[in-house]
């Protein structure tokens, strides 16, 4: 198979080479040219027609968001990984270039850990997002899933014969597949939200500040003990798991730093087999875009405590990991475009309301 050309553009030397020399390692990547700044990429992009583009944020005479403004009026479709800063300007700009566009971001390595470090995340991270997203991964066949561990101590009850709570479970491309559900979302949505969005520290809070000044739910990043509540949304905090508990008459939140389940912390299965278990039947949940399967086992939780499923299809997906994983093996109750989901949750949520 050709191998998927990847142009780098960054302002450091230093930094240009590491990625270029990582890359050119892997052997189904080819480096197809470097650019300084976003004016020298994009004379270069009709010369060295890349697959996929890295483009960092901060640099001088063209910096990365304008950069991607005049991609996107010629380049529409092509991949775009976003280097930023794991700061809170970082964090800014790169919900600002998703919204402009970018098929998702990477933060850059830090000097901790030095160079082996910087290059084991370029390795085990920043390639097979490159792979997936030039689309060499693809979840078929579906992996043949355990049974999902014992729902204990006590299997949720029959339920109440309405949905109560609604959870999602995102990745690549999911702040603006959550813009687009949120926004579609009516202001006295009945029911409470609990989200998993792979981020990292910051970014998830001001996703949360955005989605919430964007949308009629308020959206909080979780802290422990947070009660639930209609027409209230909760995401996990980057580096921390959140879990549904049960408390007396509520459900609350509690966020925590056991190990990484699936690479990931926030992890979306850890999310799904806290709601199986407080919630059971009465739970429906949305798997939006994402690379990987996170959320493969807790939606077979879900499924095997009576709740019902979601997932984003293929065509409107950046990537078609974590859907594609639970459409595969057969746990999605229905496959819709992104632009449907949010309506498909309405009609549920509200019909399952006036049966009871």
């Amino acid at each position: 198979m050709p191998k998927f050309r990847v142009l780098v553009v960054d302002d450091s030397v230093v930094f240009r080479r590491l990625v270029s020399e990582e890359l050119a390692r892997d052997p189904e990547l080819e480096v197809a040219g470097t650019a300084p700044n976003g004016k020298i990429a994009l004379a270069k992009l009709s010369q060295v027609n890349p697959d996929l583009v890295i483009l960092d944020i901060a640099m001088p005479e063209m910096d990365g968001l304008q950069t991607l403004k005049e991609l996107r009026k010629t380049y529409p479709r092509l991949p775009v990984i976003m280097f930023s800063a794991l700061t809170e300007r970082g964090a800014s700009e790169t919900l600002d270039a998703l919204a402009l566009g970018a098929s998702d971001y990477f933060t850059k390595p830090t000097d901790v850990g030095g160079l082996d470090a910087s290059l084991r995340v370029l390795r085990e991270e920043l390639i097979p997002e490159i792979k997936a997203l030039c689309g060499a991964s693809r979840p078929t066949p579906a992996p043949r899933v355990a049974p999902a561990a014992p729902i204990a101590p006590g299997r949720p009850s029959a339920g109440t014969g309405q949905i109560r709570v609604l959870a999602i479970g995102s990745s690549t491309g999911g702040p603006n597949a959550l813009a687009e559900i949120f926004q579609n979302l009516p202001a006295d949505f009945p029911v409470p939200i609990v989200v998993v969005q792979h981020m990292p520290p910051m970014f998830t809070r001001l996703l949360a500040e955005r989605l919430s000044a964007q949308s009629p739910i308020q959206v909080h990043e979780a802290t422990s003990g947070a009660t639930l509540a209609p027409g209230h949304a909760w995401i996990a905090p980057g580096d921390y798991h959140m879990i549904v508990v049960r408390d007396g008459l509520y459900e609350r939140l509690l966020i925590h730093q056991d190990p990484p389940e699936n690479s990931c912390r926030p992890s979306v299965d850890v999310l799904l087999r806290s709601v199986a278990q407080c919630y059971g039947p009465d739970s429906l949940t949305a798997i939006l875009t994402g690379m990987g399967s996170d959320g493969l086992r807790g939606c077979q939780a879900i499924h095997e405590a009576g709740g019902k499923i979601l997932a984003q299809d293929e065509a409107t997906s950046v990537v078609w990991g974590m859907p594609g994983y639970v459409a595969e093996a057969h746990l999605a109750d229905r496959v819709l475009p992104i632009s449907a989901i949010a309506g498909e949750i309405v009609n549920r949520v509200r019909f399952q309301r006036r049966q009871v």
